[in-house]
């Protein structure tokens, strides 16, 4: 097939290719929502427009992805730039003018003696990348890594062994040696750090975990980097939601003055919505001590096919620049100036659908709860294998939520599979005042019909043909 052919697909055809070489499962778990059912013909700003005319405001914000928005102009226009001037992509043993002034722009923007940068493709990569690191910075003389249990560090072998998250549904092997803290008690990790007394090479943490919609307080934090520094321990925040402004600072941590990790990782928004782009920046006598040396320098234990492609940092360059010029943390405040307290209004409307809001800057989640007449009716029209997830009531009670956002009021939200699996507000920063007031007058809509008619409304559509 050609990109003709593939364009030319309409939404069954687009089915059937899944069913036949994707995922049988894929199809009847996505078709329980309606934007299943449809085409996004195109992408722009905070909107996706269908191929039915329907204009749907995009509030999942790419799950942290499209913080630019759907085909910013100057994204675009850089990568335009890059193919039309027919730039070299693969730089192996060739300078990257391109990764050469990406890396001095992450210095520029992060505090303290946070330059040194490696350019991977995914958080994932960015993640297994810092931890090596820090393994290496210890020579391979320490064998204990720390992570949260509230922690979402990515899904290869390696991070997945680093994630706490009820999505992992089976038990894929992974690196030794990780112990498990609880997330924001200082206690926790210092009762972690003598048990394994001068063995632990690296701490792993999310100062906001965007899947969860916790974060660390202050005081935890400069206690770990404290304790962190006490025992030669490298730390590593994880900011590859929430960097680049979607808090309401460039990266949540930076809100604390003074508080530095040694290694950072970000990706996401990084890429601005079109580079599959990641990196962990790292402080250099952290780096130096691990790679600054001849057998090292070129990173082998480390690198990747794709990393510090031409085209995905030259976006990336763009992508940092306008975050920047743009002013992304400040956006964020105000768009949650309204929708913190807005969410918050809508909660004590309807105290019986939500038992509690979260967030910070564009970012929010609404815990819907549904309470014990709403969690009856979906133990009686869920069948028995569905029923078995301990989740499966709240994901239902949301689901529900969600669908009739889309269906009535074009607005498009997610849910997270971690945690209480809270429904997501976060727009991208690109969003209009009145798109926030739109989302926000949607949802208080659809609470008003109630979450048993809504339950009722998803299974009767979709959900009871799917089992």
């Amino acid at each position: 097939m050609s990109i003709d052919d593939a364009e030319a697909l309409d939404i069954g055809e687009v089915q059937r290719l899944y069913r036949e070489y994707v995922n049988k499962s894929q199809v009847a778990l996505m078709t329980t929502f309606g934007f299943g059912r449809e085409l996004v013909e195109r992408a722009e700003g905070a909107y996706l427009h269908q191929r039915d005319g329907r204009r749907i405001l995009d509030f999942t914000g790419g799950v942290g992805v499209l913080s630019h928005g759907h085909n910013h102009p100057r994204i675009l226009a850089a990568r335009r730039r890059f193919a039309e001037q027919r730039r070299m992509e693969v730089h192996k043993t060739y300078f990257s003018p391109y990764l050469a002034a990406l890396g001095h722009n992450l210095a520029a923007v992060l505090p303290g003696d946070l330059n040194m940068s490696f350019l991977p493709n995914s958080g994932a990569e960015a993640v297994e990348g810092a931890v090596k690191l820090a393994y290496k910075y210890h020579r391979g003389r320490r064998s204990t890594v720390l992570r949260a249990d509230i922690a979402f560090h990515g899904k290869l072998l390696g991070s997945g062994g680093l994630t706490g998250s009820s999505q992992n549904t089976f038990a894929f092997p992974t690196i030794p040696g990780i112990d498990i803290f609880r997330y924001g008690d200082l206690d926790s990790v210092a009762a972690l750090v003598e048990k394994h007394a001068g063995d632990v090479y690296a701490l792993l943490i999310e100062p906001f975990s965007a899947s969860t919609m916790t974060w660390c307080s202050e005081e935890f934090l400069r206690g770990v980097r404290e304790l962190c520094t006490r025992h030669d321990i490298v730390l590593i925040f994880d900011e590859i939601y929430t960097g680049w402004g979607k808090t309401g600072t460039l990266f949540h941590f930076m809100r604390y003055d003074g508080l530095i990790p040694d290694v950072l990782t970000t990706s996401k928004s990084f890429g601005g919505g079109k580079s599959s782009v990641s990196a962990f920046v790292a402080r250099e006598p952290v780096f130096r001590k691990a790679y600054d040396n001849m057998q090292d320098a070129l990173l082998q234990s480390t690198s990747t096919t794709y990393y510090g492609f031409g085209e995905e940092c030259a976006t990336a360059i763009e992508a940092v620049n306008v975050a920047v010029e743009e002013d992304f943390p400040a956006r964020a405040r105000a768009i949650g100036d309204l929708l913190g307290p807005g969410l918050r209004r809508i909660a004590e409307r309807h105290p019986d659908a939500i038992g509690d809001v979260a967030g910070a800057g564009a970012l929010w989640g609404i815990f819907v709860s549904g309470g014990p007449k709403v969690l009856d009716l979906v133990a009686k029209l869920a069948p028995g294998g569905m029923a078995k997830d301990p989740n499966f009531k709240v994901k239902l009670v949301t689901a529900a939520v969600i669908n009739a956002l889309y269906r009535d009021h074009d607005v498009y939200a997610y849910y997270t599979l971690n945690g209480r699996h809270p429904l997501v507000f976060g727009p991208p920063l690109v969003a209009s005042d009145d798109d926030v007031r739109h989302a926000l007058k949607a949802l208080d809509a659809v609470l008003e019909q109630g979450l048993s008619k809504l339950v009722r409304r998803l299974v009767t559509e979709k959900v009871s043909t799917l089992w």
